[in-house]
């Protein structure tokens, strides 16, 4: 019995082991962990089934490889399929959907800290430079050789204010995920539903299905009810 006990828990264990490092998170981040720099963005999030759910992740990534001149680097990006993942995986990720959630820095630095996608080449003096607008105020813009960044992080039209580009190193230095000083980044912010509309319209029908599955079961419950209720005057009408 002592024997069988100890054998199931060393196969529970193996689960438990295997499961830890199924993580398509994980392996991506080992794949990419011979580039310079990469990102790795949450681009969708999906679960499926009712009672027994499965959930899924779609991540889009953008990394860079020696261009095989100097320090130059060329960069690519692309969308992978989408990966089962635990519910545990998928609640931890779930408040980050459209945000960098694992990056590696030309300096070798790997962080799983979320922030809105571009940011970690904001301020670096290799990409870009501070201008200032009509009002005063300072913003960032990336070299024309960089330029195409922006549509890798889906970033035109929303301008990166020095204030912006602050208040995300004091975040950084604290070790807490950055949403924007009007949290309009991560899965409800503003600019998250405007570059990501699918996942909202999934969700939308999704409640109203939700919805009309619970009004369904509150027009059965009435109808049993009702009919209870007239078989109990039935019986009662035809008593002496």
């Amino acid at each position: 019995m002592k024997r069988s006990i100890y054998f199931i828990s060393l196969i529970l264990l193996f689960l438990a082991t295997s499961c830890a490092t199924r993580s398509p998170l994980d392996k991506l981040k080992k794949e990419l962990q011979q580039y310079p720099e990469y990102s790795i963005i949450l681009e969708d999030m999906l679960e499926k089934g009712n009672f027994f759910k499965d959930y899924y992740h779609r991540y889009k990534v953008v990394y860079a490889e020696p261009a095989g001149v100097g320090d130059s680097l060329i960069y690519h990006n692309f969308i992978t399929d989408l990966y089962k993942v635990g519910e545990g995986e998928y609640k931890k990720y779930y408040s980050y959907l459209g945000m960098v959630i694992v990056s590696k820095t030309r300096d070798g630095k790997v962080t799983d800290i979320p922030y809105p996608p571009g940011y970690q080449y904001v301020g670096d003096p290799r990409y870009g430079r501070w201008r200032q607008d009509s009002y005063g105020n300072s913003f960032w813009e990336f070299y024309g050789k960089y330029a195409f960044l922006n549509a890798m992080f889906n970033m035109y039209g929303r301008s990166i204010y020095r204030s912006d580009w602050e208040d995300y190193r004091s975040y950084r230095t604290r070790g807490e995920p950055y949403f924007g000083q009007n949290r309009q980044y991560g899965t409800f912010g503003q600019y998250t539903r405007q570059t990501h509309p699918t996942f909202f319209q999934r969700m939308q029908q999704k409640e109203a299905a939700r919805k009309m599955r619970f009004s369904e079961k509150i027009k059965r419950r009435v109808k049993r009810s009702n009919m209870s209720g007239f078989r109990r005057r039935s019986i009662i009408g035809f008593g002496k």
